[in-house]
């Protein structure tokens, strides 16, 4: 057998996610069920994560092991030939046999866009979550700065009921406005689900006025779900990259 990473760029407006769940169209889905028609026997991949329904990824990494004479280029151009035209993978390589995409991650890297203007953007609309109020991107990034290091997550984690832990660690919390775009970067070892459109809602209303810049050290502590602020829509939010120590 052998062990092949790909790496896969989609836009997760049509799809319920990545994971394929019973007939719902999934990323993970529509992947396998190509790569079975290529090799005549049901494959399943491995996904380093699973992005909910209508977030994009720029760059998700899954990993499958088949048996195969096909190299890596000719898998990727037979991928890129039947997948749909919102899924690309733009990168196949043989991996170590003991490469897990998830279970060898180092960290991921996400990205949540809002377009702060009261004129859509046409083009971009699918990729931005829209506020027309005003914005203050500078309180929000000396909110996100308390986020930076390791914390327990449980009040920014949509899953109430989660039974293992919720201490994560970020290594980058960082609020940029570029123009009428407010664009959130949050790099760190692992996330929690709807973590990042959490964080994205909290400081949103921090930088709405409507919570103080100083709020953040206090929700950590709450560990209380109702004490952050709302989950962000999923289409603004995008899987940027992940990472691999080798």
């Amino acid at each position: 057998m052998r062990n092949f990473c790909i790496t896969v760029a989609y836009d997760g407006s049509r799809y319920h996610g990545w994971q394929r769940i019973g007939n719902g169209q999934s990323i993970q889905g529509k992947i396998e069920d190509v790569l079975t028609e290529m090799l005549g026997h049901k494959v399943e991949i491995h996904g380093a994560g699973r992005t909910d329904a209508g977030v994009h990824a720029r760059a998700q990494v899954a990993h499958f092991k088949v048996q195969t004479d096909r190299t890596p280029d000719e898998i990727r151009a037979y991928l890129n030939r039947y997948l749909p035209e919102d899924i690309a993978v733009t990168a196949c390589q043989q991996a170590d046999d003991r490469f897990h995409a998830r279970l060898s991650a180092a960290g991921k890297r996400y990205v949540y866009r809002i377009w702060n203007s009261a004129t859509p953007n046409v083009f971009e609309r699918k990729y931005l979550c829209r506020l027309d109020g005003p914005l203050d991107a500078a309180a929000m990034q000396r909110a996100a700065a308390d986020l930076i290091g390791t914390h327990d997550f449980r009040a920014f984690c949509g899953n109430r009921r989660m039974k293992k832990s919720t201490v994560r660690t970020l290594h980058t919390a960082r609020v940029q406005r570029l123009g009428d775009e407010v664009r959130l970067t949050f790099e760190g070892t692992g996330f929690l689900q709807n973590m990042v459109r959490i964080l994205a809602g909290t400081l949103t209303e921090i930088g709405q006025g409507k919570r103080p810049a100083d709020d953040i050290p206090r929700i950590l502590r709450s560990l209380d779900r109702t004490q952050a602020g709302i989950t962000m829509p999923p289409h603004g939010l995008i899987l940027e990259a992940v990472f691999y120590t080798h």
